[in-house]
């Protein structure tokens, strides 16, 4: 199971009360209040993690809480601070926090018996907390609430025998929103079927699912590229997009949002037409999809791999791309045996510079 959005309500944890207590001992029949403090209730943590890399936890383990702080004791003793609770998740997850107001359901007439709609959470809706992109990085999502105080801080010179004392603070909570962005140097974006898995695991140790039939991939995958002198750069596997995939038909957002980190983009295209469409209408509208979603996308820097060049008429198709992107890296290639592969890795090294 693939996850990269998922919803979240974070509760941490209580502080603890205040004790009242006074020493009571053999010869001091009289002694002062000795009443401790509460303990200060767990944190929520997110910590990034390598070895993670979607939010699948989070669709098991929806409801995060920490312990909250031990009571204060007798003899000034200081309850137990509660155990912070640390949740991992991968580099690229972006944390949004859910105004109340969403859960605001509408009135409904008691004799209807149809339940209210869930509401529908957009990122745009909601306030960003933070972008965790970093290695280990961690970010404290709700505090603990503070102990409470016991009643020896109320003692004084007119007051000897106080029996005040402070409930702990409530910890942080709220409704979250998890999103996760792939981080990769490369994207590969294409239509279905156009090679991008395939490339991907010629030019990486990576694995994806091959198969001769339309969206085949249907979560992102990342692959590692060596090249020469030790240095490396990662490589996404988008699935493939359609026309209006800016507005979220087939899969849209879904997978747009995984090639926005990218520094370079890579247009996959079947030179061929062998799925009936236009190579070149494929790259208009797949850059026209990229520009409405982001317009910063249409910004970066990118190169084209014309892929499939075994089958019939690709001379044509190839000799009309390289006329109109005169000024763009151009790698013909057949990713299915292998051919021209390296050429595609030389460029990508010479565009990167890793």
């Amino acid at each position: 199971m693939f996850v990269d959005r998922i919803r979240i309500h974070a509760k941490a944890g209580d502080g603890g009360n205040g004790c009242v207590s006074f020493r009571r001992e053999k010869f001091v029949p009289r002694g002062g209040p000795n009443g401790g403090n509460g303990g200060k209730g767990g944190d929520i943590v997110f910590r990034t993690d390598v070895h993670t890399d979607n939010l699948v936890a989070f669709y098991f383990q929806p409801l995060l809480k920490a312990s909250r702080g031990e009571h204060g004791m007798g003899k000034n003793m200081y309850g137990k601070a509660g155990k912070d609770a640390v949740y991992k998740v991968p580099a690229g997850t972006l944390i949004y926090r859910i105004p109340s107001r969403i859960f605001e359901l509408p009135l409904i007439e008691e004799t209807l018996d149809v339940p209210p709609p869930k509401p529908v959470i957009s990122p745009g809706d909601c306030e960003l907390v933070a972008d965790l992109c970093q290695e280990n990085q961690e970010l404290v999502l709700c505090r603990g609430g503070s102990g409470g105080k016991g009643n020896t801080h109320f003692k004084s010179s007119t007051n000897r025998a106080p029996r005040q004392f402070t409930e702990g603070e409530p910890g942080e909570e709220g409704y979250f929103l998890l999103e996760l962005r792939k981080i990769a140097d490369v994207g590969l974006v294409g239509y279905p079927n156009a090679g991008k898995s395939t490339l991907l695991g010629k030019v990486s140790a990576a694995h994806p699912k091959i198969a001769p039939y339309p969206f085949t991939t249907l979560n992102p995958a990342v692959g590692v590229v060596e090249f020469e002198g030790y240095k490396r750069a990662t490589v996404a596997d988008i699935p493939g997009l359609i026309q209006g995939a800016h507005q979220n038909m087939g899969l849209g957002h879904d997978f747009l949002r995984h090639i926005v980190r990218c520094k370079l983009l890579v247009f996959v295209l079947d030179i061929a037409g062998s799925e009936g469409r236009n190579p070149i209408e494929d790259l208009r509208c797949l850059r026209r999809e990229l520009d409405l979603y982001d317009p910063t996308l249409s910004q970066r820097p990118w190169i084209i791999a014309a892929n499939k060049m075994d089958l019939h008429g690709v001379e044509e198709n190839l000799a009309i791309i390289r006329n109109r992107f005169s000024d763009k890296v151009i790698v013909p290639m057949i990713a299915a045996n292998g051919r021209g592969v390296e050429d595609f890795k030389m460029a990508l090294q010479t565009l990167l510079n890793p």
